[in-house]
C-alpha cells in the first residue's frame, strides 16, 4: 500500500509552486521531498509484525520525538499513565492516541491496530517544515509545520486518529490505495477520525462541525479545516493553498492518474453519505453509523478492490443483520448512498429528478445520436431497469481507449454521468443500455 498521507499531494504541490512565496514554496518541497522518501523507504522495506503488551503492563501508547530529525521511532517522551510534558506536541498526540485507542478498543471491541491489542506508537517533532502526518505500516508519524500556513499535526485530534485509522484498515480490509477502494481507505479514515473527535467532544451528530483538521491552518489562511464531511468542497480557499477540489457526489466524481487515483478528492462522496447516515439516525456518531460502517468493513465482504458501491451494499447488508431489512435505520443508510449518487433509488420513493434514467448513444459508422430516458417509478421496464442498477457499479467498469466506428454511451441516473466505450460495456451494462434504447429501431 501506497503511503498514506494526511494531507493530499495536490495541496503540497501548489504550495510548491508558489515560487514567489518562499515560505510557501519551502514548506510544501520539503513536505513532497520526506513523503517520497517516505515511501521509497516502505516500499523497501516489508513491514514487520507488531509489538504487543506483555501481561506486565506495557504501555497502551507512546509518544516519542525525532527532535526534527528523521530517524524513527526516536526516544521516548510520554507513556501511557505518565503526567503531561507540557510540550504542546507531545501531549496532544498523547491525547489523541489515547482516544483513538479507546474509540475502537471500548466501542468498537478492537484494541489496537490489529485488533490484538498493539499499542499505539506515535512520533511527533518529525522533520523539517514538514506539514504532514503519515501511517508508515508500524506506527504514527505528525509533523510540526510551518507555524504560518500549517499549525502543528498535532492540533487537530483527528489528524493522528485519521492515520491510526489507516493503520486499521490495513488488518482488516486492506483496501488497495488507488482509485475507489482507496477513496474508501481515506473516507473510513475521516469516518473514524470524525467518531473519535465527535465521542472526546462529547457531540450528537447535529452538534458536530464535520470538519476534518478543524485547526491545521495558520491564522492567515481562508480556510476552516482540511475537509468538511458534511459540505465536501468547501472547506478552504485561499490564494496559496487553492480551494477544496472535494466531490460531494457521483456527479462531480473525478476520474484522475494523479494523487492515486483521486483518493483524497473522491473521498468526499463516501464522507458525505456517512454524514447523512450519521445525521439520519441521529445520536452519537459512534452510537448509529458508526457500528453500521464497522460492522461493513470487517463482515467479511470488503476486498481490496470493493468501490463505493460495493461498500454501500455491505453497509446495508449489515443494516439488516443488527435492525432488520426494511428497519427505519436501513432506511437511512440507503437514502445517505442514494443522495450521494452512489445507489439508485428505489422506484417507490425515488423522487422526480433522481428516478429519471437516461442512456445517450453517440458515435458508430454513421455518427448518429440517440437518446432515451425512462422513469423507475412509472415506466414498464423501470422495475427490471432499477434491478440492473442495482447490481452494476458505474464507477468500476473498465475504461479503454476509443475505437473507430464504434458507439459512446453516456448514462445519468441521479447526480451521476458517466461515459462508456462500446467495447468497454459488461453484459449487466449492456442489458441496461438495450433495455432503454429498446424502442429505437437501430441495434446496439
Amino acid at each position: 500500500m501506497d503511503l498514506c498521507r494526511f494531507v493530499p499531494p495536490y495541496l503540497l504541490s501548489r504550495l510548491a509552486e508558489l515560487h514567489d512565496d518562499e515560505l510557501a514554496e519551502r514548506v510544501g518541497r520539503a513536505t513532497l521531498e520526506a513523503d517520497r522518501t517516505i515511501r521509497d523507504r516502505r516500499h523497501r522495506t516489508p513491514t514487520s509484525p507488531l509489538e504487543h503488551p506483555s501481561a506486565s503492563g506495557q504501555a497502551r501508547w507512546a509518544i516519542h520525538s525525532a527532535a526534527d530529525g528523521a530517524d524513527l521511532p526516536g526516544p521516548p517522551v510520554r507513556t501511557d499513565g505518565q503526567p503531561p510534558t507540557g510540550d504542546a506536541a507531545v501531549d496532544e498526540a498523547y491525547a489523541a492516541a489515547e482516544a483513538a485507542w479507546r474509540l475502537f478498543a471500548e466501542v468498537l471491541e478492537y484494541p489496537g491496530v490489529d485488533g490484538q491489542g498493539s499499542p499505539v506508537v506515535a512520533t511527533v517533532h518529525y522533520g523539517s517544515d514538514y506539514a504532514n502526518a503519515f501511517w508508515d505500516g508500524r506506527q504514527l508519524v505528525l509533523g510540526t509545520g510551518d507555524g504560518v500556513i500549517f499549525d502543528r499535526m498535532t492540533a487537530p485530534i483527528d489528524a493522528l486518529s485519521h492515520e491510526y485509522a489507516h493503520g486499521v484498515t490495513q488488518y482488516t480490509a486492506v483496501l488497495a490505495y488507488d482509485g475507489q477502494p482507496g477513496a474508501l481507505h481515506e473516507s473510513l479514515a475521516d469516518v473514524f477520525a470524525s467518531m473519535v473527535k465527535q465521542r472526546v467532544l462529547g457531540q450528537t451528530v447535529d452538534e458536530a462541525d464535520w470538519l476534518i483538521g478543524e485547526g491545521l491552518f495558520g491564522p492567515g489562511v481562508d480556510g476552516r479545516a482540511l475537509r468538511s464531511m458534511r459540505e465536501p468542497g468547501t472547506a478552504y480557499d485561499d490564494p496559496r493553498i487553492g480551494k477544496d477540489p472535494q466531490a460531494a457526489t457521483m456527479r462531480d466524481y473525478v476520474e484522475t492518474s494523479d494523487d492515486n487515483g483521486g483518493v483524497h478528492i473522491n473521498s468526499g462522496i463516501p464522507n458525505r453519505a456517512f454524514c447523512l447516515a450519521a445525521t439520519g439516525l441521529g445520536g452519537g456518531s459512534w452510537e448509529g453509523a458508526g457500528p453500521i460502517w464497522w460492522a461493513a468493513l470487517v463482515g467479511g465482504h470488503v476486498t481490496a478492490v470493493t468501490g463505493f458501491a460495493d461498500f454501500a451494499t455491505a453497509t446495508l447488508d449489515a443494516t439488516t443483520r443488527l435492525y432488520g431489512a426494511g428497519s427505519a435505520e436501513w432506511t437511512a443508510i440507503r437514502s445517505a448512498w442514494t443522495d450521494v449518487g452512489v445507489l439508485a433509488p428505489e422506484p417507490d420513493d425515488a423522487d422526480q429528478t433522481t428516478r429519471i434514467v437516461s442512456v445517450r448513444r453517440s458515435g458508430g459508422f454513421a455518427g448518429r445520436i440517440t437518446e432515451r430516458e425512462i422513469d423507475l417509478a412509472t415506466d414498464p421496464a423501470g422495475a427490471e431497469a432499477a434491478a440492473l442498477l442495482r447490481r452494476i457499479d458505474l464507477g468500476r467498469i473498465p475504461k479503454t481507449a476509443p475505437q473507430p466506428d464504434r458507439f459512446v454511451y453516456t448514462v445519468r441516473t441521479g447526480d451521476r454521468e458517466l461515459r462508456f466505450h462500446e467495447q468497454d460495456l459488461t453484459p449487466e451494462l449492456r442489458q441496461l443500455v438495450e433495455l432503454i434504447l429498446a424502442r429505437d429501431d437501430d441495434t446496439i
